[in-house]
């Protein structure tokens, strides 16, 4: 779900907008959570019905007023208006917990694309890998209301972070984007080391005091490997 958005600005439908817009505030924010995608029009008839149950469904999930945990969910914003002031004069019917896509940002119609969003309202579910978890839930949450959200955390497998300190959730996140590229610096690593170690034992002949007349040598100058 983060690669989906890691090069976007997201901004909080608060009274300032404020933006995420920096990799970690993103990380942190959508890391290890199941997000809803609303795809949404202010000219929609159905959309406008539809907005206040979505939005007391979502306060009823993450609002400290109904929970003590609020769950690991996100709700973002995709407008499909056409025009800012449609946008705005929707987002007033929505959550100010839920996130947003600006108007003039494109990557709205790219998400929508890339998902094959045909009506609206759509409520497209992800898992955090980015996997389409329910491809349209709001007839569920129109039938279930915050209890479909049960199902979808055990569908999604959920690291519960509730049991996790603060900081080692942090460490965990950023550890766990940095990953990929760690382990290949390590390999690339280690592949040298092994390629230093048989020159050295080529060296000393292949034997063992070879290898020790060469780690000796290499002690004096101060720059002694442990192999």
């Amino acid at each position: 779900m983060v690669d989906l958005f890691i090069d976007r600005v997201l901004l909080k439908n608060n009274k300032d907008q404020d933006e995420l817009d920096t990799e970690r505030e993103i990380i942190m924010r959508l890391q290890n959570r199941i997000l809803m995608l609303f795809f949404a029009s202010a000219t929609c008839e159905t959309c406008r019905q539809f907005a206040p149950t979505l939005s007391d469904f979502y306060k009823q999930l993450t609002d400290e007023f109904y929970v003590d945990r609020a769950a690991q969910l996100v709700l973002l914003y995709i407008s499909l208006d056409q025009s800012e002031e449609e946008q705005e004069s929707f987002l007033k019917e929505l959550p100010k917990r839920c996130l947003f896509l600006a108007y003039e940002d494109p990557y709205r119609r790219c998400l929508e694309a890339m998902f094959n969003v045909e009506e609206v309202p759509t409520v497209l579910v992800l898992r955090p890998d980015c996997s389409i978890l329910i491809p349209n839930a709001v007839d569920e949450i129109l039938r279930l209301g915050p209890d479909c959200y049960r199902n979808w955390q055990e569908a999604a497998e959920l690291i519960d972070r509730n049991f996790m300190n603060k900081e080692d959730f942090e460490e965990k996140s950023m550890r766990s984007f940095s990953d990929p590229v760690r382990r290949l610096k390590y390999k690339v690593e280690d592949e040298k080391k092994k390629k230093k170690k048989k020159k050295r034992k080529g060296w000393g002949g292949g034997g063992d005091e070879g290898v020790e007349a060469d780690g000796g040598a290499g002690d004096k100058e101060g720059g002694g490997s442990p192999w």
